[in-house]
């Protein structure tokens, strides 16, 4: 029987079977296999070899063990499987490494639009912490707030020229981007603006479209991983949107988000002639949602904060970072899940981000920046008393190291700025009402 396995640091640490099924499985999901006893048969027969290699009296290491999983699978005929396996590791090494990562390169960063959101900043004096914190002592901060907004609508308004520019061959209007980068207020704010023109945007929830909860992959600490595109049924959702296309209508599922399973049929939908399909998604750049669908009939914006804010020790403040915070405050006005939930979860929002999504922005047609420069010292008033907290309950868990490093982070920000409790100077047609509450628009 294996007891013990050695992690690569040198710990020696209780072995566990089940993040080898795991491991195989979400590799296989990666690739449209969701099938967990072909997963367990897999461990099962990667245990044998190793109570069986040649030093059986020895603890295996990580390495030895992912070596006979890659082994395992590719004998049992699970070839596709073995594929995503292997790139899953070898992306792990290039990061331990601290190399640049095949999915997520330079060619990935859209250096012309933080150019832009850096001279903007220069010009209204806040790509410093010191300088937000300047800004609120001088009594300021009610301009900082007109003119982030100010910011927020130009890119707005670039991005519907574009899309009328081609209006008469778009379909479907993809709204993109990483958790919390405010998709839905943009898109709603793009939809006003194509309706003064005489089109309307039609959503189609891919919501609806999740795998019931049964079928969904959860680690060893209970958590579900909601955040890959194939926790979606993309096959059935790709169908619908050629079907919708086509002009045919279409009976939409509902997923009950309290049962966790898709429940029957949410509504019927046809599109009108001059409606245009709206999928706002955060995988709504990965190429099988809107497979066999005409390249020329899709537009793509992508949301993102890009910040170029930078700390006391000239450290730009991470993007994830801010997008995390605002879904923590989101997430416990409307979905009753505790800032220490958010966080714990979020390892797994990054990875499915950096592999699905923010890997896809160099096919955007146009990139949105969402940050607004006032908002890191209304997120210190919600959330400045749980940071500490975190510290110092995970400094030492070693499962929970990606979420102590994120609480770092975040109180390191907090740490240079004051707080702002007035959130009456937020506009409510902010973005930022999707988050904080009090928008003027429902969602």
């Amino acid at each position: 029987m294996i007891e013990k396995i050695i992690k690569r640091d040198g710990r020696i640490v209780p072995f566990n079977r089940e993040k080898i099924t795991l491991a195989i499985l979400s590799a296989a999901i990666s690739v449209g296999g969701r099938d967990r006893l072909a997963a367990e048969r897999v461990t099962e027969d990667v245990i044998g070899r190793l109570e069986y290699r040649e030093h059986p009296e020895s603890y295996p290491s990580v390495e030895e063990v992912q070596d006979i999983v890659e082994k395992s699978l590719i004998e049992q005929g699970h070839a596709r499987t073995a594929k995503a396996y292997i790139i899953y590791r070898y992306e792990h090494a290039l990061k331990r490494a601290g190399k640049e990562s095949i999915t997520y390169s330079s060619e990935n960063i859209p250096y012309k639009k933080l150019w832009f959101s850096l001279a903007w900043g220069v010009d209204n004096g806040c790509v410093l912490l010191k300088q937000v914190q300047q800004i609120i002592e001088e009594g300021r901060y009610q301009e900082l707030v007109r003119a982030s907004e100010e910011f927020y609508q130009g890119e707005l308004n670039n991005a519907v020229q574009l899309i009328l520019d081609r209006i008469n061959d778009i379909k479907i209007i993809i709204v993109s981007g990483p958790s919390s980068s405010g998709k839905t207020t943009t898109t709603i704010k793009i939809g006003e603006r194509l309706k003064k023109d005489g089109y309307s945007l039609v959503t189609l929830n891919v919501d609806n479209y999740y795998f019931d909860l049964k079928d969904q992959l959860r680690d060893t600490l209970g958590d579900y991983d909601y955040e890959t595109p194939q926790a979606i049924d993309l096959e059935l959702l790709s169908r619908h949107l050629r079907a919708l296309l086509a002009g045919e209508t279409v009976q939409i599922p509902y997923y009950n988000f309290k049962t966790g399973n898709r429940e029957g049929i949410s509504k019927e939908m046809v599109l009108g002639e001059k409606d245009i399909l709206l999928i706002d998604s955060l995988h709504g750049m990965f190429e099988e949602m809107t497979a066999g669908i005409d390249e020329e009939k899709k537009f793509k914006l992508y949301i993102e904060t890009l910040s170029q804010v930078k700390d006391s020790e000239g450290r730009f403040i991470r993007w994830a970072d801010i997008r995390m915070l605002r879904r923590m405050v989101r997430d416990m006005q409307y979905r009753n899940y505790s800032p220490k939930q958010t966080l714990v979860h979020w390892h797994y929002v990054r990875r499915s981000e950096l592999r699905y999504i923010i890997s896809r922005i160099s096919k955007a047609h146009f990139i949105v920046n969402s940050f607004l420069p006032y908002e890191l010292p209304l997120m210190k008033h919600r959330l400045g008393g749980f940071f500490p907290q975190f510290i110092n309950e995970f400094k030492d868990y070693q499962d929970r190291e990606d979420a102590f490093r994120r609480a770092q982070r975040v109180q390191g920000i907090f740490n240079e700025i004051p707080a702002w409790a007035d959130e009456s100077v937020v506009p409510k047609s902010s973005l930022l009402r999707e988050f904080i509450g009090g928008s003027g628009y429902s969602y």
